[in-house]
């Protein structure tokens, strides 16, 4: 899973999986779930992020896996 913030659009994407997405779905205003060809969800998109979610602090619990950190 990857989270990326365009602060020049202040948008969010979560990438969930490394498929590429067939069907989009706007699921509330601006927030757009992206599926793939087996109707599997691999991202979500949030356009207005830092009005719809508290970008300040990422918190990750119990994850089963390695976290790593990218600079933007």
């Amino acid at each position: 899973m990857r989270l990326n913030y365009y602060p020049d659009s202040d948008s969010l994407y979560i990438d969930l999986a490394e498929a590429h997405s067939t069907e989009s779905r706007e699921v509330s205003e601006g927030v757009v779930l992206d599926y793939d060809a087996a109707g599997n969800l691999v991202g979500i998109d949030i356009d207005n992020a830092s009005k719809k979610a508290r970008l300040e602090q990422l918190v990750l619990s119990k994850l089963p896996s390695q976290v790593e950190t990218v600079a933007a």
